[in-house]
């Protein structure tokens, strides 16, 4: 069995664990004090050969991300970190910043000296504002320690960290609406290219990273490469949170190295609710094709969940047992979507909105047969054609539920009502009433 390997988390438990006393008694900013002894260039190929991959959900190699930068022009470059945490069932980047500002804090420094960054950005979610009160705190701590500001540690160096409050739109998840969010604009994907490496924020090279992702960063300076790379599995390097909620015994965070399967996790939250089993689960948040019982044993890494069909994403294990109904949790998840869509695009405004209507018919007991299959019609019409990957991944739960628990779906339809609930029918309302007899037509 694998065992934790708390890095991240390794204080979380200590007393006021938040403050910079707590950070520094247990080794907090020793990264940086080897980081500022270092080369820029040295760091970003530390991190290169660390084999970090971005822990927001997609992977990328981050040293190779910051290596993506253009050469220096003289003019300003910026980090902007992404913890605008929102994707259903992840949460592991807002216990980070609760318990830990200052490992954030602390790789943000070591990052923004390896790019040659003197403003750096935290943009957070905006309804977890006691998270921004904590790393309001932590970085006036930070400032008063001489980590930030001027001269830093007297190296000549010059940081300063804004934290940002959004709003809360799931939307600025995507790192473009970050930036239009962060220079005051309406949150909304912009057209790529230009990347943000090449015209950021306010037009400027520009890195965004996970939280996660930037407080990884200072243990491996600090304790070195090879000491990473021992995690992990071949490609998919070090260590991660796997956040279980749901229907286990013990869910919370569990910091695991990369490949631990959910088997093992299982087993290290206790397994399954009393006298239930494993139905469906999530591998990285609503997002990502779901998983049954029969995946139990894939390894959680990026490339064995891709082949087994789904995404690693935000390692959120959403766990589901034999008294969900798998299209009412489907029919949830679209809401969410469509309700966070920017309404930028036409595939994912429009291609939401049906989803929903579709799934609401299905699980109320009067959809039909056509239906299952006009919700992946849909699914087909919105893939690869929506403006971000907020359309893609509304699509991820409909079209591997239908594939899994195609049974369940047309439960639905035979039975007339929800084989779980038969009160489902009281889920069913239109949102605007004077659309009732066109939909009721269309479905016919």
């Amino acid at each position: 069995m694998t065992d934790l390997t708390p890095v991240l988390s390794a204080t979380w438990g200590a007393e006021k664990s938040w403050t910079l006393d707590t950070y520094t008694n247990h080794g907090g900013y020793s990264g940086l004090k080897k980081a500022l002894a270092m080369e820029p260039g040295d760091i970003i190929t530390a991190v290169k050969d660390s084999g970090l991959r971005g822990r927001g959900g997609a992977g990328f190699p981050t040293g190779m991300k910051w290596g993506f930068l253009p050469p220096d022009d003289g003019g300003p470059r910026y980090l902007v970190v992404n913890a605008d945490e929102s994707e259903p069932g992840t949460c592991k980047d807002t216990p980070t910043m609760l318990y830990s500002p200052h490992t954030l804090i602390e790789g943000v420094v070591i990052t923004s000296f390896a790019i040659g960054c003197s403003h750096a950005f935290i943009y957070v979610r905006g309804e977890i504002i006691h998270v921004y009160r904590r790393l309001m705190k932590a970085v006036e701590e930070a400032y008063a320690a001489g980590h930030l500001g001027k001269n830093i540690h007297g190296t000549g160096y010059d940081l300063e960290v804004t934290i940002h409050a959004g709003a809360g739109a799931y939307i600025c998840g995507e790192e473009t609406a970050l930036l239009d969010s962060l220079e005051g604009r309406r949150g909304q994907p912009r057209l790529k290219p230009p990347f943000p490496a090449v015209a950021g924020l306010y037009a400027r090279p520009t890195v965004v990273n996970n939280v996660e992702s930037i407080a990884s960063v200072p243990a491996i300076i600090d304790r070195g490469v090879d000491w990473f790379t021992s995690m992990g599995t071949e490609r998919s390097k070090g260590m991660g949170f796997f956040s279980l909620s749901g229907h286990v015994k013990n869910p919370g965070q569990y910091e695991a190295p990369l490949g631990i399967t959910l088997r093992e996790l299982l087993e290290m939250a206790g397994g399954m609710r009393e006298g239930h089993q494993l139905k469906f689960w999530t591998p990285g948040g609503s997002s990502t094709p779901i998983f049954t019982d029969a995946h139990l044993d894939t390894p959680l890494d990026y490339e064995s969940v891709g082949a087994a069909g789904s995404m690693l994403g935000t390692r959120a294990l959403q766990i589901f047992d034999e008294t969900t109904c798998v299209v009412r949790a489907v029919m949830r998840w679209t809401e969410f979507y469509r309700h966070e869509s920017c309404g930028k695009c036409t595939p994912c405004r429009e291609g939401t909105y049906w989803l929903e209507l579709i799934l609401k018919r299905l699980e109320a007991g009067i959809g039909t047969q056509a239906d299952i299959q006009q919700l992946l019609d849909t699914c087909e019409s919105i893939l690869g054609r929506a403006f971000c990957a907020l359309g893609d991944g509304a699509t991820s739960c409909v079209t591997s539920s239908v594939q899994l628990f195609k049974d369940e779906y047309d439960a639905h339809v035979t039975q007339g009502c929800c084989p779980f609930d038969h009160s489902a029918s009281a889920l069913f309302t239109y949102e605007d009433e004077s659309d009732a007899p066109a939909i009721e037509e269309a479905r016919v």
